[in-house]
């Protein structure tokens, strides 16, 4: 037995639970897998993906698993072979943490204090000296492209770049330098051209809190001098925050060929308590707040001239992390997202709640759904009281209010979903099959599906005692139909004598045609991209 399965066994056997707070060991040299079937001749390329490995330093321990230090892992897939290395990024957040030996530096949910000795004295000039705090450059949840340059990202204005082959880690980047925004969502979106489109927060610059929507290239002007493509960027459109102090939280946004989709949830970040938190002593996840009693604006600004339409439209309180898709069908945009009734999903990833389960608790959280929103962009004409939706295959509408507002009301699709892949080539185009997991009672996946939107029949996939995680559709280079291609899952086994592995999946028939054991304990991550081998 190799030494991976002995410490497997060991934490895992009497449990036959996953230890969210345990620190996960690094693999930083390449550890080719065990074939288990046979993978495709055109499936080359890495998945990279990313997630938090690392939960305590020292004596102190994260309070939230997302704030866990960043560790990132790859499955290189060449010529019928599978390798898998893992490395925890090496930003200044791990180095100041691990040089002190206790946490140091804080995250979302767990605040730090530095010198464990300061007195209130110094947090207030602490305060004062940091109205708007200076961010972790602990990117733990995706891994984005700009340019030809890959980055670990989380949603602050520090972005790391990385060697996407040896997962080591090298310059930090700081988009202050290059456009005013404090938050920036880890969800873009690519063009064929290879541009990247993203969206950040700015936050009281000259008086004023407002979105901006930016276009980065897809290499720098002047590549002889490895110039960041960010040093290019192209500022699409701004929008003005509803309330100065208090912007909306987003995780995504959506785009069709022509338009830009923002949600303004009324899920609201306090700048002057997120300002004060560490006088206060409090995390900055207390700084957010839901608010039930206010409407959800949706957002639809046209690429080329960065104005929003005429037309406005909101809809009841939501909270949306994820986009599914979003594209335009005879003068609608249609618009599918994973919505909660409440903010009640973070609370679910406190390491004291991961690791107290009950189902009482598992009740008291929101449940995830699939959201179809039509908003018809042709409303000049319409009456008070008017469904505008005019699609045939939707239940959604869309009723003009007597302000001229459209109120729109939402098609449920699906139940209980999370974490929504499509085939990235029908990106803002029409489609009809999207790839997500799905959690029994818990936070947790313990199965992938296939759904049909068209017929809203469900495939799914899962085996006793196993954790996948977000499937990642990769689509055959010669492929006619929208779902030839595999699905790539990364997969936790809690048996002690089963290996964790690679599972890759028809995406048609969503069967089993390989799995890559793999000689090593994954770890739980978020996100993650898949770069093809160039020819």
């Amino acid at each position: 037995m190799s030494f991976a399965a002995k410490t497997k066994e060991k934490t895992r056997k009497k449990t036959m639970q996953y230890d969210y707070s345990k620190n996960k060991e690094e693999h930083p040299d390449p550890i080719k897998a065990e074939i288990k079937g046979t993978l495709p001749d055109w499936l080359q390329g890495t998945l990279l993906r990313n997630g938090p490995g690392m939960f305590s330093v020292g004596d102190t321990t994260y309070s939230h698993w997302f704030d866990g230090m960043a560790l990132m892992h790859s499955f290189t897939f060449k010529n019928g072979d599978v390798t898998y290395r893992s490395k925890y990024l090496r930003g200044d957040t791990y180095k100041a943490n691990t040089e002190a030996k206790r946490i140091v530096i804080s995250e979302m949910g767990t605040m730090a204090y530095p010198d464990p000795c300061k007195n209130i004295l110094t947090k207030v000039i602490t305060f004062l000296n940091h109205t708007i705090p200076d961010f972790t450059d602990n990117c733990g949840n995706n891994i984005i492209r700009y340019g030809d340059d890959y980055y670990a990202t989380s949603e602050t204005n520090y972005i790391r770049k990385i060697d996407p082959v040896t997962l080591e880690t090298q310059d930090k980047v700081d988009y202050l330098k290059y456009l005013a925004v404090n938050l920036v969502t880890s969800h873009p979106h690519y063009d064929k051209a290879g541009n990247t489109y993203n969206m950040g927060t700015s936050i009281a610059e000259k008086g004023k809190t407002k979105y901006v929507v930016f276009k980065v290239p897809p290499s720098a002007q002047d590549s002889s001098k490895a110039t960041p493509a960010l040093k290019n960027l192209e500022v699409i459109c701004t929008m003005p925050c509803r309330s100065l102090l208090s912007p909306s939280y987003y995780h995504s946004f959506g785009m069709t060929d022509n338009y830009i989709i923002f949600i303004e949830q009324p899920f609201k970040l306090d700048i002057l308590k997120m300002a004060t938190a560490y006088l206060r002593g409090v995390n900055w996840a207390s700084c957010l707040k839901f608010h039930p009693e206010e409407n959800t604006l949706i957002h639809v600004i046209d690429r080329k001239t960065g104005k929003e339409v005429a037309s406005k439209f909101f809809t009841g309180a939501m909270v949306v992390y994820h986009h599914v898709n979003a594209y335009e069908e005879d003068d609608h945009v249609v618009v599918d997202v994973i919505a909660y009734d409440d903010n009640s999903l973070y609370n679910m990833f406190y390491l004291s709640s991961l690791q107290e389960d009950s189902e009482e608790k598992r009740k008291s959280y929101s449940k995830p759904k699939c959201k179809r929103f039509v908003l018809p962009l042709q409303t000049d004409k319409a009456e008070v009281g008017e469904n505008l939706v005019r699609l045939k295959f939707t239940t959604a509408n869309a009723v003009k209010e007597k302000d001229g507002k459209l109120l729109c009301e939402p098609e449920v699709l699906c139940e209980g979903v999370e974490l929504p892949r499509i085939n990235y080539d029908f990106n803002g185009r029409k489609y009809r099959y999207v790839y997500w997991t799905h959690a029994e009672m818990s936070a947790v996946a313990t199965k992938i599906m296939k759904f049909d939107i068209e017929t809203k029949k469900t495939i799914e996939w899962t085996e006793e005692n196993c954790y996948p995680s977000e499937p990642v559709f990769i689509g055959n280079p010669n492929a006619i139909e929208e779902d030839d291609g595999v699905i790539l899952t990364a997969v936790i086994s809690l048996e002690a004598q089963k290996p964790d592995f690679m599972l890759v999946l028809d995406a048609r028939s969503f069967t089993e045609i390989a799995r890559a054991n793999v000689d090593a304990e994954l770890h739980m991550d978020m996100h993650g991209h898949f770069i093809p081998q160039r020819s």
